[in-house]
């Protein structure tokens, strides 16, 4: 992702979590279009009429969770690709999550860390999953495509 241009979602309740998340990106790629909606309604309303080209997506969601979401995000705009970042360790959600069209799964404890690895794992066409987290048996970081 390095110093390419790409138009970013980022989606949580929490602001002062977007505005994290929002700046590692911009300090990692500073051509990036960024962009925040704070609810689930308001994330599929803005990546139907925006095809971003990465969504960061919580689970923990007004109005519409995140998982359901993503759910009508994969249909609305099927080219963005959706990296999960939330505080749900289970192993249950994460793999909902997943078949629900996440390429990633990111623990925030673990986020401030890792948070760039797996933004660029996942643009670069992988699969990234927390290291609190083990999903079907796959170990965590990085997973081949």
């Amino acid at each position: 992702m390095d110093n390419a241009c790409f138009v970013v979602l980022v989606v949580d309740d929490y602001p002062a979590w977007r505005y994290f998340v929002r700046s590692a990106i911009e300090q990692h790629a500073p051509s990036s279009r960024i962009l925040e909606a704070a609810d689930g309604l308001e994330a599929v309303g803005m990546a139907t009429a925006l095809q971003p080209d990465l969504i960061t997506l919580d689970i923990g969601l007004p109005k519409l969770n995140g998982i359901e979401a993503a759910r009508q995000i994969r249909h609305k705009s099927p080219g963005s690709k959706i990296l999960f970042v939330t505080q749900e360790q289970s192993l249950e959600i994460a793999q909902e999550a997943l078949a629900a069209g996440g390429l990633g799964y990111l623990v925030k404890s673990d986020g401030k860390g890792i948070l760039i690895e797996a933004v660029d794992t996942i643009m670069q066409g992988g699969r990234y999953i927390s290291h609190n987290v083990e999903v079907s048996g796959e170990k965590s970081g990085a997973l081949s495509a």
